[in-house]
């Protein structure tokens, strides 16, 4: 346990100040005829990423639940970059919503190159739960990007079989607390006494785990057929998700933190460039590394159960 906790610590200090990133948008790739969703895009590291994205070439779907701060994000970016992004209403704390989402993609696009499984909630208030009863944090942050991805399979997997030696990508965002997280406890993923013990910090590092060790479970299942998964840190940042913590615990916070932009960072480097393609099952930490992923999170038994509670929770959606 002491170990665990040194390991943490070092960790943490590694990242929360990290040297000065080796990439930068610049080195993004032409994205010409790339399809790619991005999850919670109306706002914060989705927009920043959306944004370089569309610069270079990209076909971009912002993926909100709110049509009308998507559709703002969307003008703002076209006025920034020249390029449109397309509007996607998804509401992760839904699964139906996540269903119909992933109905009006398809019916749409044959193709998906990457997958930016960004979007999340942090430390909203207990009594938030998503339309099926799940804890807000992990439903959202976990279940419904699951149930995504799993909707969004079939059209992943043909990109890359019409593609030999360009996989298809899904990134997904994860965090730094995820690391003091090495279990899940399925006790807290539905409205319980067990959850209302954990409290809303605990369960928020129980879902950036659970980001984590989702990722590895897809790295593990679909590798072999073209499917390159990664989870990342994007960074301390001033964001939108720190809404929900109390205003004087927010400013001292916000001095260690670092501006949005730098938070696109890591996930772009994974998503569009030749050596992203490489990384599948790695765990990615700020600007642009690759660090050491937590022994639980990559543990074939803790992934073979978290995969089977989801499929549990989407049967029959």
């Amino acid at each position: 346990m002491k170990l665990l906790y040194i390991r943490a610590l070092l960790s943490a200090i590694n990242q929360s100040f990290p040297p000065k990133s080796k990439f930068s948008v610049d080195d993004i790739p032409d994205l010409t005829g790339k399809v790619i969703i991005v999850t919670g895009a109306n706002q914060g590291v989705g927009k920043e990423t959306a944004k370089a994205l569309l610069q270079h070439n990209a076909k971009v779907y912002i993926a909100a639940r709110s049509e009308e701060r998507a559709k703002e994000a969307i003008k703002d970016l076209k006025s920034q970059t020249g390029k449109e992004a397309q509007f996607l209403l998804l509401d992760l704390a839904d699964l139906h919503s996540v269903k119909r989402a992933a109905e009006e993609f398809t019916g749409k696009e044959t193709q998906l190159h990457i997958l930016f499984n960004n979007g999340g909630v942090m430390i909203p208030p207990m009594e938030q739960v998503t339309a099926q009863n799940i804890d807000l944090q992990f439903g959202t942050n976990v279940l419904g990007h699951f149930y995504l991805t799993k909707l969004l399979l079939p059209t992943l997997l043909a990109t890359a079989a019409a593609t030999p030696g360009h996989p298809a990508r899904v990134v997904n965002t994860s965090s730094l607390v995820s690391e003091s997280v090495h279990s899940i406890n399925f006790n807290t993923l539905k409205d319980s006494p067990a959850r209302k013990r954990a409290g809303p910090n605990a369960l928020y590092g129980q879902s950036k785990f659970g980001n984590a060790v989702f990722s590895n479970e897809l790295q593990r299942r679909y590798s072999a057929e073209g499917i390159v998964s990664v989870a990342l840190n994007p960074g301390n940042l001033k964001t939108e998700l720190q809404r929900h913590i109390p205003g004087f615990m927010r400013s001292i916070i916000n001095v260690m933190l670092y501006p949005v932009p730098y938070g696109a960072l890591t996930q772009l480097w994974a998503g569009t460039t030749e050596e992203g393609a490489s990384l599948g099952g790695k765990y990615l930490i700020p600007w642009a590394r690759v660090g050491k992923s937590d022994p639980a999170a990559v543990d074939p038994e803790v992934g073979k159960a978290l995969w089977t509670w989801l499929e549990e929770q989407v049967a029959g959606i």
